[in-house]
């Protein structure tokens, strides 16, 4: 008897029911190449909106890893990796839950790892009213989105995190994500840091899912807003938490562009207006 090869899927969620019922149905909906099968790990990070009921009823056989609230994006997935490694599958599939897989996402990412063996596979995300802006997705050395349709370009250096295929041997050598971060550049992170070792990141081909992005200013680099606001957006996990933003930069360009860094979201957060016109 041939085993399927398993694709454990990782998402966090926290108090998106709508959007995260509608990413599972689109994830459950798309085809699944022969010889494959999911398995979806999703972390309730503390829902307070019934998500998690929702899922159970709607979806039964998703994995619900319980959260407490403080685990936020990143340590969110971590959990839900955490807990699918345990059944040792080939491959782990990163989605964001305010993502729509396209009915052959699955299958583009299979084609495309099966084709670039010991990869991750990055897929490219566009606009919902939009189908030519892309909006998430494999990014090149200057963190510029990458266009899926260059053929020349087939290989990223980092990614965003809506949809990223990592194999098996990939997670043995990296891990999961670094926990030093709570929300944001986790994704970031992982993507320089398999760059650094050697491991490449290649862009699937078309687009294999659909999300939008979030125009509005940050609460923290808002000027209308008062200072103590900002401030504690500023400092929260869903901010610029200067802290993180000083390791990151530290471990993948060095020192002084740390420091710059560092100095400049605060200046950022203090003079907001200013920033804004230069």
């Amino acid at each position: 008897m041939i085993m399927n090869k398993r694709i454990a899927v990782l998402l966090t969620v926290f108090n998106r029911r709508e959007t995260t019922l509608a990413c599972l149905e689109s994830l459950f909906s798309g085809s699944v190449p022969e010889g494959y099968s999911i398995e979806v790990y999703l972390t309730d990070d503390g829902c307070t909106d019934g998500t998690a009921d929702a899922v159970r009823e709607r979806f039964p056989d998703v994995r619900i890893v319980a959260g407490d609230g403080s685990l936020y994006w990143n340590r969110g997935m971590i959990a839900a990796w955490n807990e699918a490694a345990k059944s040792d599958p080939e491959f782990y599939l990163w989605l964001n839950d305010d993502t729509t897989l396209l009915s052959d996402a699955i299958g583009n990412l299979i084609r495309t790892a099966e084709k670039n063996p010991g990869c991750i596979i990055v897929g490219t995300c566009h606009a919902s009213d939009n189908p030519n802006r892309i909006t998430y997705g494999g990014r090149d050395s200057n963190m510029k989105l990458i266009d899926p349709k260059d053929s020349e370009k087939t290989r990223c250096r980092t990614f965003n995190g809506n949809i990223v295929l990592v194999p098996a041997e990939v997670y043995r050598k990296l891990g999961t994500l670094d926990p030093v971060f709570r929300h944001s550049l986790g994704d970031f992170d992982y993507g320089l840091r398999a760059s650094e070792s050697g491991i490449n990141s290649v862009i699937a081909p078309g687009f294999p899912g659909i999300c939008d992005t979030h125009p509005n200013i940050a609460k923290w680099a808002d000027s209308s807003k008062p200072f103590p606001e900002r401030w504690r957006h500023f400092m929260s996990p869903t901010g610029a938490n200067p802290f993180e933003f000083f390791r990151f930069r530290k471990r993948h360009s060095g020192l002084l562009p740390a420091c710059m860094t560092f100095c400049s979201n605060f200046i950022h957060v203090l003079f907001p207006a200013l920033w804004r016109k230069q």
